[in-house]
């Protein structure tokens, strides 16, 4: 049925009435909430308004705290954390705690009381004996010290958790008084590894900011250290809560040239040498040819009973006279004047030669000299007379001329290190103060010269590097969030430092040096080396010899180098010889550094005839040692359940007879014949700590087999080879 207009009118009209009707409604609901509202604003405002601004103030004025950014990492060029930034704790207790401190419980109870926390502290801490402890926190209580510090130590957050566990901690912060304060730490994850030029950062620093203050820690500081935040106190309901007002940014992350292996080559070469010489300074550097990365940098500095410590960087700051490595240079610099050729003729005579009253001797003129040899076997011998007599016959007339060799090849071309406070080339110069008729033949073998080994170095690398000489470096990248954020480059300072005619000259010689010279003891089987030995006296103002430098300065594989490397020692003990107390330990460098490189494929080797078939087999995990065995084919003998084996060689099979070794988790399992991967694995699965002391495989353990385990009680084992 259809609706007549008159209807439909109508019909508007009503729905209009009710839409009216409900706006009406709403606005009078409404009017009693608005009032509300402005009754609430006009009294914040008018009637409370002094007491909210006081709140006001009182909020303003409360302290502002600093808050300090997380210090970037330090990394190795293989990826190893080196230097970084940890949370530590110190512990403290509160013995008063308002007044509601338990005396009496802490004093008496056996389960939750003095003796037990005494006697955990001392296990896990270890640097006070139980009674000592206990006395400790006697002292503490009758004090009524607030902030009575329970130990010098500061523990991780790991531990931090663990103590909070022992007895009379755990009822908690407001019935123990325990409690810990937070600091960040500096910590160097691979002990000294290249220590000094890592540095070392002062924690104490202004405004909550560490601040490095040697090596890598203080050139990159900027970088490294980041910028604060602010914080403050807010009370929210019944608590106070810290709110942050600005963010605090952490600092860059910086990747090292450090290789960690060759490091650990290197300063291992280095240190045993220097216990059995004992000089006051041993100094030794790996540089990488092609890129001029540092891929280990070592500095032993000996201290009062013989000890070595890294505390200095003489590698970089160090001035020193080089000695008979800067013959090189002298000979690059007359070859290419055409003062001489190789095959020159020099007459040495009985090693010493008489110069303006003075004499300039060999090292061998005790046993009648050297006689008349060649130029290039000058070089070989580092004869002092041959050089010397080369660079007078060029030079005499011309010193200045000399000089300007010398700075044309490079030698005492400034390096631009990154290191603060590294040194430069000294030279004495014609016409100025130090300057004598006797220095022109000096510094023909490293006298009147000082520089840091690192310079010497960078030389030398040059000659590796087909004449370019590059600027040594120490860091690859930076990084912010694992983004490289900068990429640093091979930089270029001299290329050639001579003609490509004297390059093939000087690279021959330095290989004769080693092959058939003063260098012999470099001499290596497994990889050829370039270099040449340095010995420098050391003469005090009354013309009396106090010591030697000594110095092995090459590079190695000498056809197609990939390192050079210097082995530098201040005043070691015994007869100086740079071959026998440099070149030593450069060869024990080159030849492990080279054999990380070199690949044999076992199986395709032809069997020794004196080998033993069946090898000694220390006890380990028995999945590793089975799969260990297979791959050599070794049979094994004896049904294996356990997780841990040892091994007895049965000649007759010839196989290993496996025995299981029993290991429960609730008692301290038998490490004895372990590793030290397995014994410490074992023993952390126990939730025991380990101190490890020697190396080999475990003949002792402090805590005896089959006892029950005390988690975080700590174990030494002791490895012997």
């Amino acid at each position: 049925m259809s609706m007549t207009p008159q209807n439909e009118e109508f019909e508007k009209g009503t729905n209009n009435t009710n839409i009216l009707i409900r706006y009406g409604v709403i606005v009078l609901l409404l009017i009693p909430v608005v009032t509300g509202i402005l009754v609430c604003l006009f009294k914040i405002a008018y009637v409370d308004g002094d007491k909210w601004m006081r709140t006001w103030r009182k909020e303003q004025n409360r302290p502002v705290k600093v808050v300090s950014p997380n210090r970037g990492n330090i990394y190795s060029s293989d990826g190893k954390l080196i230097s970084t930034s940890m949370l530590m704790y110190e512990l403290y207790m509160d013995f008063k705690l308002n007044g509601k401190f338990p005396k009496d419980s802490f004093l008496h109870s056996k389960s939750n009381g003095i003796d037990s926390l005494a006697w955990y502290l001392s296990k896990s801490l270890g640097d006070r004996t139980v009674d000592g402890y206990k006395a400790h926190l006697k002292n503490g209580m009758n004090s009524g010290n607030t902030e009575f510090k329970i130990s010098a130590k500061k523990v991780s957050y790991l531990e931090l958790k663990k103590i909070r566990q022992y007895p009379f901690f755990r009822l908690g912060r407001y019935k123990s008084g325990f409690y810990e304060k937070e600091y960040l730490e500096r910590r160097k994850l691979f002990g000294s590894l290249a220590g000094r030029t890592i540095g070392y950062i002062d924690e104490n620093y202004w405004n909550n900011l560490s601040k490095g203050v040697k090596g890598l820690e203080l050139e990159y500081d900027s970088l490294l250290r980041g910028e604060t935040g602010l914080s403050r106190l807010v009370r929210v309901g019944n608590r106070w809560t810290k709110v942050l007002y600005e963010e605090p940014v952490d600092g860059f992350d910086i990747v090292t040239t450090i290789d960690t292996q060759i490091q650990d080559i290197t300063e291992k070469a280095l240190y045993d040498k220097a216990k059995e010489l004992q000089p006051e300074v041993a100094v030794a550097i790996v540089m990488e040819v092609k890129t001029g990365e540092i891929k280990a940098i070592t500095n032993l500095i000996r201290r009062q009973g013989g000890a070595y410590s890294e505390s200095e960087n003489r590698a970089v700051n160090g001035q020193y006279e080089p000695g008979s490595t800067f013959k090189t240079a002298v000979m690059m610099v007359a070859l290419e004047d055409g003062v001489c050729t190789p095959d020159k003729i020099l007459n040495t005579g009985n090693g010493i030669y008489m110069y303006k009253g003075r004499p300039i001797r060999d090292h061998n003129f005790n046993r009648g000299g050297y006689g008349v040899i060649s130029a290039e076997q000058a070089l070989w011998y580092s004869s002092n007379v041959g050089m010397a007599k080369i660079v007078l016959e060029g030079y005499e007339h011309d010193a200045q001329k000399f000089i300007a060799g010398l700075e044309r090849v490079g030698v005492l071309t400034d390096l631009h290190l990154e290191i603060s406070g590294s040194g430069h080339p000294k030279v004495s110069l014609p016409g100025k103060a130090g300057w004598s008729d006797q220095s022109l033949p000096r510094m023909s073998y490293g006298t009147e010269v000082q520089m840091p080994p690192i310079y010497t170095l960078a030389y030398y690398n040059a000659i590796a590097n087909n004449g370019k000489m590059i600027r040594p470096i120490f860091t690859k990248e930076i990084q912010r969030d694992g983004k490289i954020v900068d990429r640093f480059k091979t930089q270029t300072l001299v290329s050639p430092v001579c003609s490509n005619r004297t390059l093939k000259i000087i690279q021959s010689m330095l290989t004769n040096a080693v092959e058939k010279g003063t260098g012999n003891a470099a001499y290596s089987e497994a990889v050829s080396i370039a270099g040449k030995t340095g010995t420098a006296q050391l003469i005090d103002k009354n013309g009396t010899v106090y010591g030697h430098n000594v110095s092995f300065c090459g590079y190695f594989p000498a056809d197609e180098p990939q390192y050079s490397c210097i082995v530098f020692m201040h005043r070691p003990s015994g007869n100086p010889s740079g071959g026998l107390m440099c070149g030593t330990v450069f060869k024990i460098i080159a030849e492990k550094i080279y054999s990380r490189q070199s690949k044999i494929i076992v199986r395709s080797m032809k069997p020794d005839s004196t080998r033993i078939s069946i090898p000694e087999v220390k006890n380990s995990h028995a999945k590793s040692l089975a799969y260990i065995l297979d791959e050599l084919d070794i049979k094994t003998s004896g049904s294996i359940k356990s997780e841990y084996v040892s091994g007895r060689r049965n000649m007759t099979t010839p196989s290993i007879d496996m025995k299981e070794i029993t290991v429960r988790g609730d008692l301290v399992p038998n490490v004895m014949g372990m590793g030290a991967k397995d014994a410490v694995f074992a023993l952390e699965k126990c939730g025991l700590n380990v101190r490890l002391s020697g190396w080999g495989k475990v003949v002792s353990q402090s805590l005896p087999t089959g006892t029950r385990v005390v988690k975080g009680q700590t174990v030494t084992i002791t490895l012997k080879n």
